[in-house]
C-alpha cells in the first residue's frame, strides 16, 4: 500500500514539475496591430474662398499574427482600411474616401540561421464599389469594386528574417491572378442605372483582356471573354513592423514583374481601330494617321514592376487616443490613368504613380 501512495505522490510531483516547466516556456505565437477610428469635421460660415461643410471618417485595423517553433514560422498579416464621407451639398454628399482589404499569409521552414524556405499567398481588393463622383444628379459611373480589380499572388521562394521586425522576402516563382469580377445581378442593376458596359470598362481599366491579332492584315482585336488574367513572375516584398513604447510603425512594399516580353507595337488611327505593328508587312510607325498606344503585351513584361507600398505610424496617448500617417503609392502597369490640365482638358491617359495619404485623430488600441 505504502507503495502504491509513493508512487502516486512521484506523479504528482512529475506533473507538477512538467507544468511549471509549461507555464515557463514562453509560448510561440504572438499578436500584435492596431485597430481605430480616426474623424475630423469641417464648419465654414460666410467664408469667401468657397468650400462645403463635411464630416470624414475613417475606420483602420492591421493585425499581425506569428507563429516561431524551431525551424517553423508561420506569419499572417491583414489590412484594412474604409473611410466615409459627408459634404453639404445637394449632390453626392456621402462619398467614400478609402477603401483597402489586404491579405497575406507565408509559412517558412529554416535552414540556415535567418533563412527560411517559404510559400506565400497574397490577396488585395476593396470592400465597397468606387465611383466617379459627378457632382450631379446623374449616376455616377463605377470604377471599382469588391474583386474588380483583385489581385492573388501565390508564390514560392526565399525568405530573410533576422528578427521579428524585419523581412525580405524574394519569389523567383510568383504566380499573380487578376480578376475583374461582376455579377450578373450587379451588371444588370448597373445597366438599369445608366452604365450599361460596366464589364467592359473595368476589364479594359485593370488589363483584364489581351490582344488577338489578324496574322493577314495585321488588324488587332481586344478580347474581353475572360473574368480572369494569371502570369508567372518574380517577386520581392520587404516589411517592418516595429513597435517602441506607444509608437507603432507598420510598413510593407511588393514588387512584381511578370516573365513576358512582347514588343509588338500596336496603333490606333481615328477610326478606333487597332493594327500591329510589322504583322503582314505593314509599319505603322512614321504614319501620321496612326497613334502609338503600346505594346501588344499592355506593358506588362519583364522589367516593368507593378508597385505597392502601405505604411501605418500610429502614436498612442491617454490609453485610447491615438495619432495616425497612413499613406499607400501604387503603380501598375497597364492601369492607366487620364489625367487633365488646369483647363480641363485631357492630357491623355498613361501608367502614373498613385498616392494617397491620410492623417487622423482618433480613438485607437495597439497591441
Amino acid at each position: 500500500m505504502k507503495k502504491y501512495i509513493l508512487s502516486i505522490f512521484s506523479l504528482c510531483f512529475a506533473l507538477l514539475a512538467v507544468a511549471q516547466e509549461a507555464e515557463q516556456k514562453p509560448s510561440p505565437w504572438s499578436c500584435t496591430g492596431v485597430l481605430g477610428l480616426n474623424a475630423s469635421a469641417t464648419g465654414l460660415v460666410n467664408w469667401s474662398a468657397g468650400g462645403n461643410n463635411n464630416v470624414n471618417g475613417v475606420a483602420f485595423g492591421k493585425v499581425r499574427l506569428l507563429f516561431s517553433d524551431t525551424n517553423l514560422s508561420w506569419e499572417t498579416n491583414l489590412d484594412m482600411e474604409y473611410g466615409l464621407s459627408y459634404i453639404d451639398q445637394e449632390f453626392d454628399p456621402f462619398q467614400k474616401s478609402s477603401d483597402k482589404l489586404n491579405f497575406n499569409t507565408k509559412l517558412g521552414w529554416q535552414f540556415h540561421k535567418a533563412w527560411f524556405l517559404t510559400a506565400s499567398a497574397d490577396f488585395k481588393s476593396q470592400f465597397a464599389p468606387g465611383r466617379k463622383y459627378g457632382q450631379s444628379e446623374d449616376y455616377d459611373p463605377i470604377i471599382s469594386k469588391f474583386l474588380a480589380p483583385s489581385y492573388t499572388d501565390i508564390a514560392v521562394g526565399i525568405d530573410w528574417k533576422p528578427n521579428d521586425i524585419f523581412s525580405v522576402y524574394i519569389s523567383p516563382v510568383a504566380g499573380r491572378l487578376t480578376s475583374v469580377y461582376v455579377s450578373d445581378v450587379f451588371a444588370k442593376h448597373s445597366e438599369e442605372k445608366g452604365q450599361p458596359d460596366l464589364e467592359r470598362a473595368l476589364k479594359e481599366t485593370y488589363a483584364v483582356w489581351k490582344y488577338k491579332v489578324n496574322e493577314e492584315t495585321g488588324v488587332v482585336e481586344k478580347c474581353f471573354d475572360s473574368n480572369l488574367r494569371g502570369k508567372l513572375g518574380l517577386s520581392i516584398k520587404g516589411a517592418i513592423n516595429y513597435t517602441y513604447k506607444d509608437l507603432k510603425v507598420i510598413t510593407s512594399v511588393g514588387l512584381y514583374t511578370p516573365y513576358a516580353w512582347n514588343k509588338t507595337e500596336i496603333y490606333q488611327d481615328a477610326a478606333g481601330l487597332y493594327y500591329a505593328e510589322g504583322v503582314a508587312g505593314k509599319s505603322y510607325a512614321n504614319n501620321p494617321d496612326y497613334t502609338k498606344i503600346g505594346y501588344q503585351d499592355n506593358n506588362q513584361r519583364f522589367g516593368n514592376f507593378d508597385v505597392d507600398w502601405d505604411t501605418s505610424i500610429s502614436y498612442q496617448f491617454l490609453k485610447c487616443l491615438n495619432v495616425t500617417l497612413s499613406t499607400s503609392l501604387k503603380y501598375y502597369n497597364g492601369v492607366k490613368i487620364e489625367k487633365f490640365d488646369k483647363d480641363g482638358l485631357s492630357l491623355g491617359a498613361a501608367e502614373r504613380v498613385q498616392f494617397k495619404g491620410t492623417l487622423g485623430l482618433g480613438i485607437g488600441y495597439s497591441f
